[in-house]
């Protein structure tokens, strides 16, 4: 059976790439980083010699990842857990209260309308900045 504690580093061991391209990672000579032999990227060992950190990406966030002994496992950062759900529930809350006092009914000016127009819009809205989002 695999263990999933995270092992320490060994800055002289060869080890797969974490971006999953079939790379291996050797250790660069007088540093405690890796470079990868397929993508060509710097892993920088961090954590006491427990994880990992991509160097240079365009990623927003820094990419970490800790070694169980048989493969990679992506550390998530704590700060981008919560921030996108609290986000789009502001956008809702905004855009929703934005169109129930600006949306006028041709037809009807009843407030039922309104508001469900305004729900309709809100969650399209609010929709597609999510998809915009997830990666």
């Amino acid at each position: 059976m695999q263990t999933q504690k995270p092992q320490k580093i060994d800055l002289n061991e060869d080890y797969p790439c974490p971006c999953r391209r079939r790379g291996e990672l050797k250790p660069i000579t007088l540093t405690e980083a890796f470079g990868c032999d397929r993508c060509q990227q710097i892993f920088v060992v961090q954590d006491n010699g427990h994880a990992i950190e991509q160097l240079s990406t365009n990623y927003p966030y820094k990419r970490v990842w800790r070694w169980n002994g048989y493969q990679w496992n992506v550390v998530n950062p704590s700060i981008g857990k919560g921030y996108v759900p609290l986000t789009l529930l502001i956008v809702f809350g905004l855009v929703f209260l934005l169109l129930v006092t600006t949306l006028q009914s041709p037809l009807i000016s009843n407030v039922t309308f309104r508001v469900i127009a305004a729900l309709a819009l809100s969650l399209m809205l609010v929709f597609m900045l999510w998809l915009a989002c997830r990666r």
